[in-house]
């Protein structure tokens, strides 16, 4: 079982909005060109929406599940947690 993976993510505040990029990422738009223009997460947003490598109890419990069923390079559908929703791009680990 992996214990450390890397991933990036958009966070958007509304479900619409995610759908909407779910939908761009579907037809090939860059998604570290979309995580710098859309992200509401301005730290991880300035890194093409790097969050860098991390362990499980580190990220709140839905993002951890939904980054850790991630295969390298496969993306997420919206992610709903208390900070809005999540598009998660699995990069390795």
């Amino acid at each position: 079982m992996t214990d450390k993976i890397k991933c990036s993510h958009i966070l958007v505040k509304k479900q619409s909005e995610a759908l909407t990029i779910f939908e761009r990422l579907k037809k090939g738009e860059s998604f570290a060109n979309l995580a710098r223009e859309l992200s509401v997460d301005r730290g991880s947003a300035k890194k093409g929406g790097d969050l860098g490598l991390f362990g499980r109890g580190v990220m709140v419990r839905a993002f951890e599940v939904a980054a850790f069923k991630l295969g390298k390079g496969e993306i997420s559908e919206p992610v709903k947690t208390e900070f809005g929703y999540h598009i998660i791009k699995r990069a390795g680990g």
